[in-house]
């Protein structure tokens, strides 16, 4: 997709996206978002598209760093369930709970017993979330194996990108067919009809955005608020007060 093209569809989306904000706002709605995919996906860059434009005190993004030595010893849902979404939020989380059913079970980090128990209890979980009053949206960005090779590659190559490549994406890559599995396993045991996975093809960043987001918009029950006429105010009188010079450093203007 051209970029003149994409900027544009992207524009409309987020006025659609503010319209669905002021709602949730002003109904107190609970929208929890939840994107998961294999490394280079394009989570980041959904995320980043889905709330440029949208207030960060209502659309709360959520990245959890590896659990502390306390959070391994708790349940293992109990470091995700405080972030949930409260009366007029919308979190988005950048990877979920099912960092279990994914690098934790590929990496070894976590026992087998562990994970057939998170794919056992994960279900009645969300059907809780969703009892709440919580809008509850999964998506799985997929991405083929030519096109993650070649993103990896660009991140090689590119020094921008190159702190993006761990170990870890490594091993990841070098795991494709047990990523494979443990998404199927994943898919069979947690797409529910009251918490569906939803799939978007993200070999095409931008229609894949573009794609997610009208979804999302679909997804959520809003209706535009009506609009109130704004005007600017006149500026209260200086009353002799001259703009001093400044007392604190000024940054350099080099362009």
């Amino acid at each position: 997709m051209k970029r003149k093209e994409y900027e544009q569809a992207l524009r409309r989306l987020h006025g659609e996206l503010v319209s669905m904000q002021e709602w949730v706002k002003a109904t107190g709605a609970k929208v929890c978002i939840l994107f998961e995919g294999r490394d280079t996906a394009g989570k980041g860059g959904t995320i980043k598209a889905l709330t440029a434009r949208v207030s960060p005190r209502v659309f709360r993004v959520i990245a959890l760093p590896a659990p502390t030595d306390r959070e391994r010893s708790q349940m293992y849902m109990q470091r995700y369930l405080p972030h949930l979404p409260a009366a007029g939020e919308v979190v988005v989380f950048d990877r979920s709970w099912y960092n279990r059913a994914g690098v934790e079970r590929v990496m070894g980090f976590c026992s087998a017993e562990d994970v057939d128990r998170f794919l056992r209890g994960t279900a009645e979980v969300e059907r809780a979330m969703v009892d709440s009053g919580i809008i509850l949206l999964k998506y799985w960005l997929d991405v083929s194996q030519a096109e993650q090779t070649r993103r990896l590659e660009s991140r090689i190559e590119d020094p921008r990108k190159v702190w993006k490549l761990s170990e870890l994406d490594l091993e990841s890559y070098r795991r494709w067919y047990d990523y494979s599995r443990a998404r199927d396993d994943m898919f069979a045991a947690t797409h529910t009809a009251w918490a569906p996975w939803n799939v978007a093809v993200s070999d095409d960043k931008r229609r894949c955005r573009l794609n997610v987001i009208s979804h999302l918009l679909g997804s959520v029950p809003y209706s535009p608020l009506e609009i109130r006429p704004v005007e600017l105010p006149e500026r209260q009188d200086a009353e002799g007060y001259r703009e001093p010079r400044p007392v604190a450093t000024p940054v350099p203007a080099l362009y």
